[in-house]
């Protein structure tokens, strides 16, 4: 064959192939799936990006990566990532390939304690070329063994790592490349490619449309499925998680990682039976945030609801309610109940002074860590027409009610006690029902209901004393970072929360809680924001990676303080110093009771004090654990009088002040 011969075979052959790409590329009839249609229907997450190497390069090579990943616990469930993870960095050069293309990692339930992950990598046009399947041959050596199988006429490859003896199954569906580490993800996905329930989904497409394409990686949650995925780590749910699923579903949001903060921002839609309350306030507005000027620094929770006017928001909360006309028959005759024995009027005593913001505040206890301290704090839109109604409905209570209760006075501030039993459950709904027969006190521009006293006594003191989370320059930086203006926000001081789950927690939780702190507290803070945009909510939420050892030096979302076991005073000590009897306040729950009891975890009494208004009225006594008594004195209308005694383990004598 001629020299010319074989250049014009070459030629030719090369023509035929380009025109083959061409057809390929452009001419041939495009039948691509979206890579959204393979998605099996149950996925609690989804996770999207159109640059996984470039984006996961970004997350993997972050300190708060590194940093979690150093925890075994971690590790174990996010165990799949991290061998997708490997193989990106084994096969950099392979994958580098498919950078551009839209990758989607799902995560399914596939029993109650365990999920599993699903990947999707839209190959685009070389699918076509049917050569994809070859680059896997990359992936082979003596580690691996390449099975194949079908199902339902669709082939699986079975790639089994023998170092951990652990299975990927991947699959081609056109031009998708489906995989998992779980087979009946696979096979879901397969049965149901034909008929995509996600991807057809209504309110799924409105968010991911709101969402766009923007940013490291979209992060989408089926709140369908939400409280299947939270069961492995509840049991039962807190009841704000399991509002979640009742009242939303779905959020999109397109995350981006810089400095060790993550910022995500999209959109969230309500179901039709959300309780009414996030619709209402869908269509009531918004307002600024206001509370954090009296909300301490203890507060470990805030959760803020902001609207036009109370008036507006009550409205729409009453007119979506109408739709069920049960419902809105039973919420009206509970209020009229209260109205007819109390001869008040709801819009008269309540909502006539209710302003734009309504907020609850979460706070560490520094009384009772078995339990922590709740608050509901409502913006008044006229102090004294605030201050003159209430007094009115405490009129009546006084007249209707055996209640005897004489207001007590805290710093200049006056706490009272509004007997309306499940008031706030009634008017407002089940979000509200830890504020059953409530103490209240005004602070500023708001009236603070608490069914603990002390909680208003905190609030008082940390407003009169500038402690507080608008004087705390680490909330107001983090605060910065979200608009001024919404109808919820929520915040979250995670090494606070911490210590609050430790100190109510069973034996077995707290050491779960305990070899976990660091993994738990290293996103100290976080925030949430909802502000109506159309029919959706604009949604962001926001946290950062801090590192445990600045957390610690931090004090005031770091240094949780810690009890010390109490010390024996010996005799020469308390003859140097009286401070002795410099006694500590008490804090009753229950301002009406006649008398005031500690006890030791032992059963036995540690203290013992009569009250008449909330204030120590009588003989005080204090004992050591074995029963002996340890200090023994007496109040007068809350003022410590006459001769006080201090005493020895033994129960000798050691000292006497008289005041």
């Amino acid at each position: 064959m001629t020299r010319r011969r074989i250049l014009w075979t070459v030629l030719s052959l090369f023509g035929i192939y380009l025109g083959y790409l061409l057809f390929v590329f452009f001419l041939q009839p495009s039948n691509n799936l979206q890579p959204i249609y393979l998605i099996p229907k149950d996925a609690v997450f989804i996770i999207e990006s159109e640059k996984p190497v470039e984006s996961w390069q970004k997350v993997s090579d972050s300190d708060a990566w590194a940093h979690l990943t150093s925890n075994s616990y971690f590790s174990e469930l996010t165990e799949n990532i991290q061998k997708l993870d490997t193989v990106f960095k084994d096969q950099h050069r392979l994958f580098k390939q498919f950078d551009g293309r839209s990758l989607f990692i799902s995560i399914h339930m596939i029993s109650k304690r365990d999920y599993g992950i699903f990947y999707v990598l839209d190959l685009k046009k070389i699918a076509k070329l049917k050569l994809v399947k070859s680059y896997f041959n990359t992936l082979l050596n003596d580690d691996y063994v390449l099975r194949k199988r079908l199902y339902h006429g669709q082939e699986i490859l079975e790639l089994l790592d023998k170092n951990t003896n652990k299975t990927l199954y991947i699959s081609f569906i056109k031009n998708q490349l489906i995989a998992s580490y779980t087979h009946t993800l696979v096979e879901a996905s397969i049965n149901q490619h034909q008929e995509p329930v996600l991807g057809r989904d209504l309110d799924f497409i409105r968010i991911n449309e709101a969402v766009g394409y923007v940013d490291d990686f979209r992060w989408y949650i089926q709140y369908k499925y939400l409280d299947d995925y939270l069961g492995q780590y509840f049991n039962p749910l807190p009841q704000g998680l399991g509002q979640l699923s009742k009242n939303l579903k779905f959020t999109g949001f397109s995350l981006d990682l810089e400095d060790e903060i993550l910022t995500a921002k999209g959109y969230t839609n309500s179901t039709e039976a959300n309780e009414s309350y996030l619709e209402a306030l869908r269509e009531s507005g918004t307002a600024e945030r206001g509370v954090p000027k009296i909300a301490p620094n203890s507060t470990s929770m805030y959760v803020g609801y902001g609207f036009k006017d109370f008036e507006t928001f009550y409205n729409n909360f009453e007119n979506l309610l109408k739709k069920d006309s049960t419902q809105y028959r039973n919420y009206k005759e509970g209020l009229e109940r209260v109205e007819r024995f109390l001869k008040i009027s709801i819009d008269d005593q309540f909502i006539s002074w209710m302003g734009n913001e309504i907020a609850v505040l979460q706070m560490a206890s520094a009384l009772n860590n078995s339990k922590d301290d709740k608050a509901l704090v409502i913006k008044v839109k006229d102090k004294n027409l605030a201050r003159e109604q209430l007094n009115f409905v405490l009129e009546q209570i006084r007249k209707k009610t055996p209640v005897k209760f004489k207001s007590v006075e805290y710093l200049n501030h006056k706490i009272h006690f509004l007997s309306i039993k499940g008031f706030f459950k009634m008017l407002l709904g089940n979000r509200f029902n830890a504020f059953d027969k409530p103490y209240f006190t005004q602070v500023e521009d708001y009236v603070v209901f608490s069914d603990n006293p002390n909680t208003l006594k905190t609030i008082i003191a940390a407003t009169k004393n500038g402690k507080t989370l608008e004087n705390s320059p680490d909330y107001t930086g983090f605060e910065n970072r979200f608009k001024n203006e919404s109808s919820v926000f929520v915040f979250a001081n995670l090494p606070l929360l911490y210590s609050g789950l430790y100190d109510q927690a069973d034996f077995e939780t707290r050491k779960q809680l305990k070899k976990n702190k660091d993994y738990i507290i290293c996103f100290p803070l976080f925030g949430a924001q909802l502000t109506p945009e159309d029919d959706l909510f604009k949604s962001t939420l926001i946290t950062g990676y801090v590192p445990v050892e600045q957390i610690v030096k931090n004090s005031f979302y770091g240094k949780m303080p810690s009890k010390k076991r109490p010390q024996p005073i010996s005799k020469l000590a308390v003859e140097i110093t009286e401070k002795v009897f410099d006694v500590k306040p008490i804090y009753p729950k229950d301002l009406n009771a006649r008398n005031y009891q500690e006890y030791y975890k032992t059963g036995q009494i540690r203290l013992q004090v009569p009250l008449t208004d909330g204030k120590q009225d009588g003989r005080y006594k204090l004992f050591y654990p074995n029963g002996n008594r340890k200090i023994i004195g007496r109040y007068k209308k809350g003022e410590q009088t006459g001769t006080w005694r201090y005493y020895s383990l033994e129960g000798d004598l050691l000292l006497k002040k008289r005041f």
